[in-house]
């Protein structure tokens, strides 16, 4: 498996798990989970995040702390990729939020994109791509792929599950990225769903 791959070992990440993949949390419960394993999530993948030093005034007086010293994109892959956002902008309320629109072609399982709204030049120095699901890793390796081509230096995913098919495709495509998870399930099925995963993340974040 990638040496990339960060699987999360928080508690409350394996609870709120659990929570999300029974078949009886309805869509709006199941919205409120993703967007607080989003918040979790967050946490750990920005544990490298560079920092400077900077001198604030206390009402005892003066110390010396750190302040964050990256600007941070958001990179959602619509539409699912939406849900990880609201939890990760309580964390980091002046994130950046960029749109790609990839949908996955149900015949091939290739990702097609649809939608791109990046500027002409990166404005962030750290993108973190956003999708529940590292199914085929087909969107996200095209996502990434887009972002480099952009000019994005440092890119990192942030999913819920992951397939050990798609860590491979993503390790493969793109060894120098982080992939950051609530947990690694054990395979894809034959029409490319994770199992024993969730389900369509997309349905049943937004009730479809």
């Amino acid at each position: 498996m990638s040496d990339q791959l960060q699987v999360s070992s928080h508690p409350l990440v394996k609870h709120k798990l659990t929570r999300l993949r029974d078949v009886d949390t309805d869509h709006r419960r199941f919205r409120e989970l993703v967007r607080e394993l989003a918040l979790l999530m967050c946490y750990e993948a920005t544990q490298d995040l560079h920092l400077r030093p900077k001198v604030v005034n206390t009402p005892m007086g003066e110390a010396t702390g750190s302040e964050a010293d990256e600007v941070i994109g958001l990179v959602p892959i619509l539409r699912a990729g939406l849900g990880l956002v609201d939890g990760i902008q309580e964390l980091l309320p002046s994130v950046q939020v960029w749109h790609i629109g990839l949908y996955r072609d149900e015949a091939t399982l290739r990702p097609v994109q649809y939608y791109n709204k990046l500027p002409d030049a990166p404005t962030v120095q750290l993108c973190l791509v956003l999708d529940p699901m590292l199914a085929t890793g087909g969107s996200s390796v095209a996502t990434i792929d887009i972002l480099k081509r952009w000019g994005a230096k440092r890119v990192k995913y942030v999913g819920v599950l992951a397939a050990p098919e798609g860590v491979a495709a993503l390790s493969a495509a793109h060894p120098d990225v982080p992939i950051h998870v609530a947990e690694l399930d054990e395979r894809l099925n034959d029409i490319g769903f994770i199992v024993p995963g969730l389900g369509d993340a997309g349905d049943r974040m937004f009730g479809t």
